[in-house]
């Protein structure tokens, strides 16, 4: 196997020759591999699944715009990831039915699930408003859609009532409650789609994947230092990306926690992540600000949906690795709605505290 990894990388510049590939990370997407040459440079070699996205050529072409765009604001070469073209200035090597790119390794960083300490999630925010602002002079409706609809919120709705007229599964009559929680929010969830589309919200630059493991911090220093997997870097809300964080990282449980009674949002946590994305990214409009909140529920109101609807469809999309894994998770989503409904003033509160 190494050998052929060691043929794929000879077709990209690099500084020596490879003497070692091994398998890297935990993604779920993309094959992910660690290569060293004979100069002690070390680089990420990528296969691409071409399942999830479906044009390669759009998606590379989307990464190499951000990445340079970010390259010529910044001083330190490790604050982006920087794409290794192949010996025929490619961005991406196709080869026996497979795509793949190399990064430079990005020295001196550190990768964390889940944060350690507030610091941590704090420094998470810094590190996704800062690419927010560094890209807020990009025009976004250059970019491609590598996942098209990704955060479209009401087709995720309109692909649920699909599921749910068909229920091939027989599994609706069992999820009532949970249906219904879903279909009460419905007009609500539209807020942030319709506001996007009327032009009271911009369009922006967005990761769409705000997750901590797609910040590296400093090692030394565990300040953010680099935005990695930008796969499903499209045009878009930044309360995508904000939300998405909050729902990730302000929860008080496992995104499949099968006891509710520990799933909350942890308002320390939303006001340690609002706090570091507002610093790092000063040119939030008024209307973005206001929305916060709304941000934060629309995204973990969706991902509810998406798993209570792949549930109800047979369980095609998300892996699952029990009976009733999905609608485990779709649970988990809809408790941490309930637990921002609760908290919504408090929410606004905060919002407005770290305006200031």
């Amino acid at each position: 196997m190494n050998e052929k990894l060691f043929e794929i990388l000879r077709h990209f510049r690099l500084q020596g020759e490879p003497v070692s590939c091994e398998p890297y990370g935990c993604g779920h997407i993309n094959n992910t591999y660690l290569a060293v040459t004979t100069t002690g440079r070390r680089y990420i070699l990528q296969r691409i699944n071409h399942n999830t996205f479906k044009n390669v050529a759009a998606l590379m072409e989307n990464i190499a715009a951000i990445s340079d765009h970010l390259l010529q604001k910044t001083d330190d070469p490790r604050s982006v990831m920087t794409q290794i073209r192949t010996q025929s200035g490619e961005t991406y090597l196709y080869t026996d039915g497979n795509y793949w790119r190399t990064s430079d390794f990005v020295e001196g960083s550190i990768c964390l699930q889940l944060p350690e300490t507030d610091e941590d999630f704090y420094q998470s925010a810094i590190g996704f408003g800062r690419f927010q602002q560094m890209l807020s002079d990009f025009p976004a409706e250059k970019l491609h859609e590598t996942i098209p609809n990704f955060h479209n919120t009401p087709d995720r709705y309109r692909i649920f009532h699909e599921v749910l007229a068909r229920d091939p599964m027989g599994r609706a009559a069992e999820v009532k409650p949970e249906i219904d929680f879903v279909l009460a929010r419905e007009k609500e969830m539209a807020t942030i789609y319709n506001a996007l589309k009327a032009g009271i919200l911009p369009l922006r630059v967005t990761h769409n994947d705000t997750k901590l493991n797609n910040v590296l911090l400093d090692a030394q220093t565990r300040k953010a230092l680099c935005v990695i997997d930008l796969d499903t870097v499209m045009p878009g809300s930044s309360l995508y990306d904000y939300g998405d964080s909050i729902r990730f990282g302000a929860a008080t449980a496992a995104e499949d926690e099968q006891d509710l009674t520990k799933m909350e949002m942890d308002l320390n946590r939303f006001r340690v992540f609002t706090r570091g994305y507002i610093a790092a990214c000063p040119g939030l409009t008024e209307k973005e600000l206001e929305h916060m909140p709304m941000g934060a529920k629309t995204m973990t109101m969706e991902c509810g949906v998406r798993f209570l609807t792949d549930y109800l469809d047979g369980d095609h999309y998300f892996a699952i690795h029990r009976e009733g894994h999905n609608l485990d998770r779709a649970r988990t989503q809809f408790k941490l709605v309930r637990d921002m409904e609760s908290k919504w003033d408090e929410m606004h509160r905060i919002v407005k505290e770290e305006t200031k």
